[in-house]
């Protein structure tokens, strides 16, 4: 009987957090949505704005704008044990509206209809992507290291770029950067699962809420490159 009772103690337990890890991804999940609907929203209404962009991407500020996004992304990552759940969501947000206002440009250089088109593409994909990371079986942990090490990669030869303008190095970085934030998209979403399955019997209420916010921050983050990425592929210009 007390055997019994062992096992379906631990059905239980295995139950919870079953249902506990479904509302955090949905969480994740949400949150994401909701920053990359204010992302395209402030691009759309920068992009729109004659005045705006010519403020915002004439001489110096350009570089201001350009390097926002970077720059915030480093300091949550420095503050968020410093930041409160709702903090670190006010955060995400509030990022979330500078990368729009970073990437409002291709609504000048793309036609609306492929940036649409390609935002479907990329949805499509992401999906799929993140689906393999969530039930995969496979360790995707020693990618990831690899990953990791080609986004930094990118990100150094993207920098350099801007003052170099080589057209070949531009379509190499491209075409690296769909593989890399590809797999950046099932890594994360198994890092994210794997993260929860191992803090879930602390039952951290703060840390889980905080630890929803960064998942949804890094999956953000490969929804948004994945996007800009194909853009350059997919787009039509103006």
């Amino acid at each position: 009987m007390a055997e019994f009772d062992t096992i379906r103690a631990g059905a239980g337990t295995r139950a919870a957090i079953d249902e506990g890890l479904r509302a955090h991804m949905n969480k994740v999940y949400g949150t994401m949505s909701m920053g990359l609907l204010l992302t395209f929203a402030a691009a759309w209404a920068v992009g729109n704005n004659a005045a705006m962009m010519e403020t915002l991407f004439t001489g110096f500020t350009r570089y201001i704008v350009m390097f926002a996004p970077l720059i915030m992304v480093f300091a949550f990552g420095a503050m968020i044990n410093r930041l409160s759940a709702a903090g670190a969501q006010l955060f995400f947000y509030a990022f979330s509206a500078v990368m729009g206002v970073s990437i409002s440009y291709i609504f000048v250089v793309f036609t609306g209809m492929s940036i649409a088109n390609t935002f479907l593409i990329t949805a499509i994909a992401f999906a799929g992507l993140s689906l393999y990371g969530y039930t995969t079986k496979r360790d995707l942990g020693p990618m990831g290291a690899f990953l990791i090490m080609g986004l930094i990669g990118i990100i150094i030869a993207s920098i350099v770029n801007i003052f170099i303008g080589s057209s070949m190095i531009h379509f190499a970085i491209s075409v690296i950067g769909v593989l890399i934030f590809a797999g950046l998209t099932a890594y994360d979403t198994q890092k994210i699962k794997n993260d929860y399955i191992a803090h879930a019997h602390a039952m951290d209420s703060e840390w889980l809420a905080k630890s929803a916010i960064m998942g949804a921050l890094n999956l953000y983050l490969d929804f948004i490159n994945l996007f800009m990425f194909l853009l350059q592929f997919l787009g039509n210009r103006e």
